[in-house]
């Protein structure tokens, strides 16, 4: 893909040379949301043209979808470049756009924006910004305390162990590898197909039609994901029953504290299997990386993930803000 121009401003391609680039300005930066890491934004654009720049020394990341341009993180850089930085992504996107109502900044970290309010001339700062700018929250991120994961203790968690436990008992001669890609890419596409067709079996046609558009992309992500696993650095496991591939989950580090699941699937027709693969995934992230948090992502605004989520009880949820222009 080759760079894009736009008022004099070049966009080159994000790629998995840009993996060092975005990482270094990560490094700068407190986040716990799921979507600041370098393999997230990859595997979501393996469909789409995603483009990056230094813009007043902050990484600006954009994705061109019907010759529109928005950004799908704000500008990351040092608090005191960053006003500057946005108001000029804002200046580049109108300049390429038919029309300022595309212009965005997606999944915005709410820490990002209180901390502009923290010191007097950045707060005259932003709030002068926001007199142009809109600030809607979106989704939030859900984050769990690893050891409630692995332990379920409690009553609010006895669902959680009941359904484990069933598992055990009725599969006891399941097993589980760590997930290596070309070895079991097959095997998870097929289970993966076969998870989408069970969702939408039981799910009104309105709300099958919006799902399946998301499944789309999805499945871009997931083929994205199997074929640069190893260079993206991220782990996973798998899980066989009677020699047939059952469950898989994927994830990685995001900081020193926090590792995220990227994708978990399992068989719907294995109950308890959802319930087993995550708290034994949960083992996996804090014995590899010994943290303490573990990022789940958002739900996508279904109402059925929403629930699931919350029954794991987080520990807290994270805003994630877009940036619109008034």
């Amino acid at each position: 893909m080759a760079n894009l121009t736009v008022k004099k401003q070049t966009l080159k391609p994000f790629n998995l040379d840009s993996k060092p680039i975005l990482e270094k300005y990560l490094s700068k930066i407190e986040v716990d949301i799921s979507d600041y890491t370098f393999a997230a934004n990859f595997i979501w654009l393996a469909n789409s043209s995603g483009f990056y720049a230094v813009i007043n020394k902050c990484f600006c990341l954009f994705i061109m979808t019907g010759g529109e341009l928005t950004m799908l993180l704000p500008p990351l850089g040092k608090k005191k470049y960053v006003t500057e930085s946005i108001i000029k992504c804002f200046e580049l996107m109108n300049s390429n756009n038919s029309s300022p109502y595309y212009a965005r900044i997606d999944y915005v970290q709410g820490a990002m924006i209180e901390e502009f309010v923290q010191s007097t001339d950045e707060a005259k700062s932003m709030f002068e910004m926001l007199e142009n700018y809109l600030v809607e929250k979106k989704l939030v991120d859900y984050i769990y305390n690893v050891n409630a994961l692995i332990d379920l203790r409690g009553n609010s968690y006895h669902t959680k162990r009941t359904e484990i436990n069933k598992f055990i008992k009725s599969y006891p001669d399941h097993t589980m590898e760590p997930l290596d890609s070309s070895k079991h890419k097959e095997e998870i596409m097929n289970l993966f197909n076969k998870w989408v067709a069970d969702r939408v079996k039981y799910m009104p046609k309105e709300e099958a039609e919006v799902f399946l558009e998301g499944i789309h992309q999805e499945r871009f992500a997931m083929k994205q994901m199997l074929k640069y696993y190893d260079e993206l650095s991220l782990i996973g496991l798998v899980i066989y029953i009677n020699g047939e591939l059952k469950g898989f989950t994927a994830g990685e580090r995001i900081n020193a504290d926090t590792a995220s699941v990227l994708i978990e699937k399992t068989d719907f027709e294995v109950l308890g299997c959802a319930q087993y693969i995550f708290r034994e995934f949960s083992k996996m992230l804090q014995e590899r990386y010994g943290v303490t948090y573990i990022n789940v992502g958002d739900d996508m605004g279904f109402e059925n993930l929403r629930k699931v989520k919350m029954s794991y009880r987080p520990f807290k949820l994270v805003p994630k803000y877009t940036i619109y222009q008034k």
